[in-house]
């Protein structure tokens, strides 16, 4: 278990003598939660299990806010994601993560700020924009991606093209779902229905919410994109399929005169014309047949 002194800066704690009149942030995990949320006065009423936690959400209990946050991994949207409960009363925040993940983000958090977490409100918004900070670089590289899947669409590659539409799509479907998640996050903690914050610090809240929504936006954008990519597939592969039938077209009309020609003189009648040396005279109306279709078709600017 890992403990910090809220601030300007977040203060390592060492001995309990020095948690005494002061918020702080407990990092634990599932093992020993019971024990930090002990240390930190969190009552709640319910049983810490990170398997149950299937979304990200808020719960809003007597004695303290209950959050879970279920985050995609960028290297593996589709995959295990990672699971982080927090619980959070009018003087501390406990985290509960099993994946390192937590500390992870408050070592970037006490790298890269200069105000680290002055209130637990405080906090918490540079927490969560921390864990959503890559996500728009995350969103661009969708978007290059794309962009070159239709280039060459467009330049009439399209070999492949499925197995590689359908993982984008999924993962940007369960991208949109998380920043909506995201976005009711922000929300239920800007209601403050605990009265645990001060009206001046739900702004950092509504900034979440804020960030959650324009990068729902970009996803659902990318969507749409993805499907108008998808339709100029389709309709690179109607063309070659028209082709395809249109050439055979071609050859059917160029050799039904042929087969008409060839069933009449192989009827054998004793006064078929030229029957005893007609065979080069075929070939030849073979070939003329051939050149008028040829003539007529060119005309017409189907070949």
């Amino acid at each position: 278990m890992k403990i910090l002194a809220l601030g300007t800066v977040l203060e390592d704690i060492e001995t309990a003598e020095q948690i005494e009149g002061r918020d702080a942030i407990f990092l634990t995990d599932s093992r020993h939660a019971s024990q930090a949320m002990k240390l930190a006065g969190i009552v709640y009423d319910g049983e810490v299990n990170m398997m149950e936690i299937g979304f990200s959400r808020i719960e809003t209990q007597q004695e303290c806010v209950a959050g879970a946050l279920y985050i995609p991994k960028h290297l593996d949207v589709l995959g295990r994601r990672y699971k982080i409960l927090f619980f959070v009363n009018q003087h501390n925040i406990v985290l509960v993560d099993d994946d390192d993940y937590a500390r992870r983000i408050i070592m970037k958090i006490r790298q890269r700020k200069t105000k680290q977490g002055e209130s637990r409100a405080h906090f918490l918004y540079n927490f969560i924009m921390q864990v959503m900070l890559r996500d728009l670089e995350l969103l661009g590289r969708y978007e290059q991606l794309l962009m070159s899947m239709e280039e060459k669409v467009m330049d009439g590659k399209t070999e492949g093209f499925q197995s590689k539409i359908q993982p984008i799509r999924k993962e940007l479907l369960t991208l949109r779902g998380y920043y909506d998640e995201m976005m009711d996050v922000g929300k239920e903690l800007e209601e403050n229905e605990n009265h645990f914050f001060t009206k001046k610090q739900l702004k950092y809240f509504g900034a979440v919410t804020d960030r959650a929504d324009r990068l729902m936006g970009k996803t659902a954008h990318l969507l749409e994109y993805a499907g108008q990519v998808r339709d100029a597939y389709q309709s690179q592969v109607d063309a070659e399929q028209n082709k395809n039938m249109q050439f055979l077209t071609l050859i059917s009309t160029i050799f039904f005169p042929l087969t008409l020609i060839t069933g009449w003189y192989g009827m054998n009648f004793e006064n078929m014309p030229e029957l005893q040396n007609g065979y080069p005279g075929v070939i030849g109306l073979s070939l003329i047949v051939i050149g008028i279709c040829i003539f007529v078709f060119k005309k017409k600017k189907i070949l």
